[in-house]
């Protein structure tokens, strides 16, 4: 039963509001909540031995329509590990709304361990968005933890756009990241990350640029507050005449720690590869500014960190 906790998890994740249409699964607490395909895109149980999960197939051919996927826990304590798979056929253009919510009512630990694999087909274009969130009652103290793990395979001229967001309340995360490019696939990775308190989140990431004219780009957002912790590791390699670019930009508050790590690798003389990385306090001038306007010193903050992470 999805109960009013339930709807706000589903809202923040999902923006899933009122009754669902279209392609759907909403797990909730190791359990189906909500399962419906359409024509196009049916969703399966897992069938392996062992594995808890779904099974995606979108028809070739299919466009404009959604998928969401979302999942959410709200029993102190549960714990579970995921396997998600996509097949995604030939000629799509489809969006894959996901995301992991927790509200954890005690002292106990719930936490989310997912592995999504996606298998795109010849020139398909896939928007994929996950959002990560936790809360407690007020209190508990029962730490909110989440690894996801997503594997792209990228078809010829194929394109995935990947947005992920941690908005708040995960204690402790470890996203791994990997994507295989052939010859004119593109992929761009948007992620977004706050972190507060004593949280830690790691990110590992790599995209192997195979084929000639594969595109890689990584933009990469994070705000660290408190006596939070951040490490984030982009690697790209380059193994024909392919481009790739990681930018990471980060704001560090309080007793914070940011490690940005990134690397590329040419295997391939036409190989073009960029990164970049900065990390740095929010600077005084803007701060006084917002100010003079009649924002509070705490409401001249909020503004340049919603403004930064949009």
């Amino acid at each position: 039963m999805i109960t009013e906790i339930d709807r706000d998890l589903l809202e923040k994740i999902a923006d899933l509001t009122g009754k669902p249409v279209g392609a759907i699964n909403i797990r909730k607490d190791g359990g189906c909540e909500v399962r419906q395909s359409t024509e196009h895109i049916k969703i399966e149980p897992q069938t392996e031995a062992g594995r808890q999960g779904i099974v995606i197939r979108i028809l070739p051919g299919t466009r404009g329509e959604t998928c969401h996927i979302p999942v959410i826990i709200s029993k102190s304590g549960h714990s579970e590990l995921v396997y998600n798979d996509f097949y995604v056929g030939d000629d799509c253009d489809v969006e894959i709304v996901a995301g992991c919510g927790i509200h954890n009512s005690g002292c106990n630990e719930s936490r989310h361990d997912g592995v999504h694999t996606f298998y795109i087909g010849k020139n398909s274009r896939v928007r994929y968005a996950e959002k990560h969130y936790g809360e407690n009652d007020p209190g508990q103290t029962g730490a909110n933890i989440m690894n996801p793990k997503t594997v792209v395979y990228l078809g010829q001229g194929s394109t995935m756009q990947m947005d992920t967001v941690q908005i708040r309340g995960i204690d402790s995360t470890h996203r791994t990241t990997q994507f295989v490019c052939e010859a004119g696939s593109e992929v761009v990775v948007t992620e977004r990350l706050l972190t507060h308190g004593r949280q830690l989140a790691e990110s590992d990431m790599e995209i192997q640029l195979n084929g000639d004219d594969a595109k890689g780009r990584v933009i990469s957002r994070s705000v660290a507050q408190d006596d939070s912790h951040q490490i984030f590791r982009p690697v790209v390699v380059g193994n024909a005449a392919c481009f790739g670019h990681v930018q990471c930009d980060s704001i560090i508050m309080g007793n914070a720690c940011v490690e940005s790590v990134p690397a590329i690798t040419a295997n391939s003389t036409e190989a073009q590869l960029i990164h970049e990385a900065a990390i740095g306090k929010i600077a005084g001038d803007q701060l006084l500014k917002l100010e003079t306007l009649g924002l509070t010193a705490e409401e001249a903050e909020d503004t340049i960190l919603k403004g930064f992470l949009a």
